[in-house]
């Protein structure tokens, strides 16, 4: 192994890093999202009825929950990243993990794109 060149284990543990760092700002990113939409929905003029239905908590619910299993599945990773380091876990799981949480942390920045365009959306529609 040349000297100049970072280890495999390195690499993969900046990368882990980034990924927790990252995860934590789409996560912070997500709850503002959702804090404006809620502020929104109370700023209804009066004309227009409220529904009290469970709707908008199933919508709340299922982002908490997605939200919770992304988390959830970036722990796992960075756990067996360790693991991996101290050679307690193979290579070919720690991979996967780190892989399954990039696809995770891609599809949140695509959700969370999707719905600051459609509160942008909503923002210029006409009253």
């Amino acid at each position: 192994m040349e000297l100049d060149k970072p280890s495999l284990f390195s690499v993969v543990k900046k990368r882990l890093a980034w990924l927790a760092h990252r995860q934590e700002v789409l996560a912070q990113n997500i709850a503002k999202v959702l804090n404006a939409y809620n502020e929104a929905a109370k700023g209804r003029p009066r004309g227009i009825e409220s529904d009290k239905s469970s709707k908008g908590n199933e919508f709340a619910d299922l982002v908490k929950g997605a939200i919770s299993e992304a988390k959830k599945i970036g722990e796992r990773s960075e756990q067996l990243s360790i693991a991996g380091i101290a050679g307690r876990a193979d290579i070919g799981q720690v991979v996967a993990a780190v892989a399954e949480a990039e696809v995770v942390i891609q599809t949140v920045v695509a959700i969370r794109d999707k719905v600051i365009d459609a509160y942008k959306e909503i923002i210029r529609m006409p009253i």
